[in-house]
């Protein structure tokens, strides 16, 4: 009994450990924006929606390029490394993992809308 308790909170530390390395790299991969902070510098950036096309046609913000989190590993050169990036996707969790990767080909200035596209109030475009 006992060494399954050990076994089991060896597993809860590991895990909680991973969570902290991955929080950190995550904090210094990407900035999160407000939409304010958001708003205030996207326009002279590259802004793209990481959501899957269905979710990008049902509505978007108002300049925004689609290259969906599944099509990023081949598309990925569409962004250029020399300009600021800015990325959204529903919650953030796609475009946290989108600014993980661009973090790992070279790319420098990665920004994120902070909570995603479900909290944006400004103006939008639907297809």
């Amino acid at each position: 009994m006992s060494n399954t308790l050990y076994f089991l909170i060896a597993v809860i530390v590991v895990l909680i450990v991973y969570a902290i390395i991955q929080a950190l790299r995550l904090k210094k991969a990407v900035t999160n924006l407000t939409q304010e902070q958001f708003i205030t510098g996207y326009r002279k950036a590259q802004l793209i929606d990481v959501r899957e096309p269905k979710e990008f046609d049902a509505g978007h913000i108002l300049g925004a390029r689609n290259i969906p989190s599944s099509q990023l590993r081949q598309r990925f050169k569409e962004i250029r490394p020399d300009k600021p990036v800015y990325l959204y996707c529903q919650s953030s969790a796609r475009s946290s993992r989108a600014a993980m990767f661009l973090k790992k080909k070279g790319y420098t200035e990665l920004n994120q809308l902070q909570g995603g596209f479900k909290t944006w109030t400004g103006k939008i475009k639907t297809k």
